[in-house]
């Protein structure tokens, strides 16, 4: 048995909730040919290597996330957006092993493997659209090296950083923050990675 497999039964034996709907799901993933593993702590489906879908255990439900469930055709008004700041990922929300239903998660995994052999992407309007707040664009103009770092990022840890700077209600709190993580920044790293 693969050491992939193993840590997946692991984690669905550990499960003190949602552990029938997990089983349930994993084993249609399976039987549609996903290869899974163990990401981000929970079991992850890929097709010919490309992440598609991963079980997320949560309080009031179990979910199943497509990864790029934005592409897909929905007819069965089914998918959930994780929350406002999703572009790409969407899910279904199980509350017993009976909302489970074989034929609809087949059919949706079918749309995954056929977006992933299209070679589809998601437009993310945020790479285009990614405005900063005045104290980073005053900060970025003073320092060539910090800005040469931040336009180093991915779109999705500039985004995480833009994100976590104008949370912040007043301008000095805005300032601290990004003077705190100008060192993660010159790093190249993302704000929430070690």
């Amino acid at each position: 048995m693969p050491a992939s497999i193993s840590k997946v039964d692991a984690f669905v034996s550990r499960a003190k909730t949602w552990q029938g709907e997990i089983k349930k799901i994993r084993s249609i993933l399976l039987e549609c040919g996903l290869e899974e593993d163990l990401k981000w702590g929970k079991p992850c489906f890929a097709f010919e290597g490309a992440n598609v879908a991963i079980i997320q255990p949560f309080k009031e439900h179990c979910s199943l996330l497509f990864f790029k469930g934005a592409l897909f055709k929905e007819e069965r008004g089914l998918l959930r957006s994780q929350g406002e700041n999703t572009q790409s990922a969407l899910r279904l929300e199980f509350r017993s092993e009976a909302e489970v239903k074989k034929a609809v998660l087949k059919d949706y995994v079918k749309q995954a493997i056929a977006v992933e052999k299209a070679g589809l992407k998601v437009d993310f309007k945020a790479k285009r659209e990614l405005e900063l707040p005045a104290e980073l664009t005053e900060i970025l103009k003073k320092d060539r090296k910090l800005a040469k770092a931040f336009s180093a990022l991915t779109p999705g840890r500039q985004r995480g950083y833009v994100m976590h700077f104008a949370s912040a209600k007043q301008s000095p709190t805005r300032t601290a923050r990004i003077e705190k993580c100008a060192p993660q920044i010159l790093a190249g790293k993302g704000l929430n990675d070690r």
